[in-house]
């Protein structure tokens, strides 16, 4: 690695520490890279190897939740990761923060009101990914579904329709669910 990756890289790091410190609370990988992706177009691989790498340094730190019916990482910041984010902070450069701090006001109140419908897709390969969609209710998953999608675009399409239209499908799902016929 040549300087100038290691500095994007160590950039990248600061970046990620800088949301988690500004957001003030736990929050899920999925949730995480929504933040971070319009700020730097980061892609999901990279984004996964640089926050496993602050887990593994004891920057940030990871748990599951403890409600059997939620199975999903969270995320935030460790004290640790706090004092090294108050050392680094300078290598950030100012219109990144100013970018940064803009879209967390904005996008803070799309995640919020968005917490209760909750989709991801992770990618398994290059033209494989696994969707899962949610319906959590005070901290409580009432409903999730995984399924398999072939390709990028089949994925967002999944999510999107998800998002879109949950409380629509939900009850036709759990209505077929449970008929006795």
């Amino acid at each position: 690695m040549d300087n100038v990756e290691l500095n994007s890289l160590a950039q990248d790091k600061v970046l990620i520490l800088y949301v988690l410190n500004n957001i003030n609370r736990d929050i899920t990988e999925s949730d995480l890279f929504k933040y971070i992706n319009p700020i730097t177009n980061m892609n999901y691989f990279y984004f996964k190897q640089i926050l496993t790498d602050l887990v593994d340094s004891k920057l940030v730190e990871t748990y599951t939740k403890d409600d059997e019916d939620s199975n999903f990482a969270i995320y935030r910041l460790t004290n640790y990761g706090k004092e090294s984010l108050d050392l680094t902070i300078d290598i950030l450069p100012g219109l990144k923060k100013l970018k940064t701090d803009t879209i967390l006001k904005n996008e803070s109140t799309n995640i919020a009101n968005e917490s209760s419908i909750i989709t991801e897709y992770i990618p398994e390969n290059e033209h494989s990914y696994t969707v899962k969609c949610k319906i959590v209710e005070n901290n409580t998953t009432i409903f999730e579904i995984r399924t398999y999608a072939g390709s990028i675009n089949q994925a967002k399409n999944i999510s999107d329709n998800w998002k879109k239209n949950a409380y629509e499908i939900y009850p036709k799902v759990l209505n077929l669910l449970s008929n006795e016929n």
